[in-house]
């Protein structure tokens, strides 16, 4: 049986969201700027979407990062996850 969801740990959670989830947010901006075309062209509507995508993306996993069931899970499955989402921005050839 797997131990009910506590208040403890709530720090090393909120560092994971804070930092993990801004890298998480900033892949993902990146990701939506490689599949929509964005290069340069920040003042268009398809750049002002991917700039601003960040701080929902980011407050997102910042709320949901209290649903791991420690510290070290929530920097584990957060940094797998940023990891990915960085490693096919490298893929894609968005990264120069």
């Amino acid at each position: 049986m797997t131990p009910p969801l506590t208040s403890r740990n709530w720090a090393g959670k909120t560092a994971a969201g804070l930092v993990l989830g801004l890298a998480l947010a900033v892949g993902v901006s990146g990701l939506l700027a490689a599949l929509l075309g964005v290069r340069d062209s920040f003042f268009s509507p398809q750049g002002q979407f991917t700039m601003w995508i960040i701080a929902p993306v980011w407050c997102a996993v910042l709320s949901l990062c209290f649903l791991f069931r420690s510290g070290l899970r929530a920097w584990l499955w957060l940094g797998l996850a940023a990891a990915a989402v960085w490693l096919t921005l490298f893929a894609l050839g968005s990264l120069s």
